[in-house]
């Protein structure tokens, strides 16, 4: 009997599920802090977590994590290559609430939301043309087409919108060892109007009405969108960024903003956490500023995705078959 040590809230039915059988033996500590303990499991041969217990090194039993989350840098410096450990995230689990984010974020936008909230906050009757615009038509650009673009680019067809995509190369289809929520994103990569590469950015941008990163960070790409980029947008193109705020250059967006350069901006992702009453993001009246809720644990449907791709991944590592979202050995090793 295997034993696992979960330091994710459980779901009922799937945990249930998993210990039915009696080949796992699940161990339980609700303490989501840094410093938390494996203790008496520190013999545990698999880890159900978002982050490692602080008594990690004397865990010598372990061959598997699997990470409530889709980021892994918190497992930088523990030596899991060395070690032979294998890794799976959560990537797939938040496609859906940050897609549906995105379209929400265009939505509000482009109707001017926030100036009709406060016209109801002022009690103003104003029927001005700016809050009865619509999206469908609309040329989008996702810079980026993982499981959230993908999501992002299904629902938006369905809207009437126009998809373009900027990747490195022609995306392939979704392999059958990255979850997917059933019925959801573009598993064989065929609804994009448009694909680009990075050598035709300044084409990619210019055609746009709203721009949407949907990209992870990595030090090559941060900073991505600077002053040139944002030039190259319309004055009537939108930016949003549920992605990382760092892809985005702090002043040159400021400026954009300031200037008139772009229409306006949602940002679920910042410079700082959390974002000082102060910044001046804040201020901007065609500017929405979410708390990084796009997609998060608060979700209703988390638990259950997270808690699948676990109970999957179980049953594949005792078959000896590929994992879910499982990390390679390529990135296994470069956390150190």
């Amino acid at each position: 009997m295997k034993k696992i040590l979960a330091n994710i809230p459980p779901d009922s039915d799937a945990a249930a599920r998993l210990e039915e059988p009696g080949q796992f033996q699940i161990n339980r500590v609700e303490k989501p802090t840094a410093d938390w303990l494996a203790g008496d499991s520190v013999d545990a041969e698999i880890l159900f977590a978002d982050g490692p217990p602080s008594d990690f090194a004397e865990m010598n039993s372990l061959q598997f994590i699997q990470l409530g989350s889709v980021g892994y840098t918190q497992l930088q410096g523990l030596n899991l290559a060395g070690r032979g450990i294998r890794v799976s995230n959560a990537r797939g689990v938040f496609d859906v609430p940050i897609a549906e984010w995105n379209i929400a974020m265009m939505i509000n936008l482009v109707r001017d939301m926030r100036g009709l909230v406060r016209n109801q906050e002022s009690g103003t009757w104003d029927r001005d043309a700016r809050f009865q615009k619509e999206i469908r038509g609309s040329v989008v650009g996702i810079w980026g087409y993982g499981g959230i673009g993908r999501e992002t680019a299904r629902m938006g067809k369905l809207l009437g919108l126009e998809i373009h995509v900027m990747t490195r190369r022609h995306p392939q289809p979704t392999g059958p060892d990255i979850y997917r929520v059933n019925g959801t994103g573009d598993p064989d990569a065929t609804l994009p109007d448009r694909f680009f590469t990075p050598d035709e950015t300044e084409a990619f941008l210019s055609g746009l009405d709203f721009l949407i990163l949907a990209m992870p960070l990595h030090p090559e790409n941060e900073g991505i969108i600077a002053e040139a980029e944002l030039a190259a947008l319309h004055n009537d193109a939108f930016l949003l960024n549920p992605a990382r705020g760092p892809l985005v250059k702090e002043a040159a967006l400021l400026n954009a903003l300031e200037s008139g350069q772009i229409a306006g901006a949602a940002l679920d992702t910042h410079y700082h956490y959390p974002m000082p009453p102060e910044h001046p993001l804040w201020k901007f009246p065609n500017v929405i500023m979410t708390p990084h809720i796009s997609g998060s644990s608060g979700s209703s449907y988390y638990l259950s995705r997270v808690w699948d791709i676990f109970a999957q991944n179980l049953k594949r590592l005792e078959r000896g078959e590929p994992l879910l979202n499982e990390l390679t050995e390529r990135e296994v090793a470069a956390l150190g």
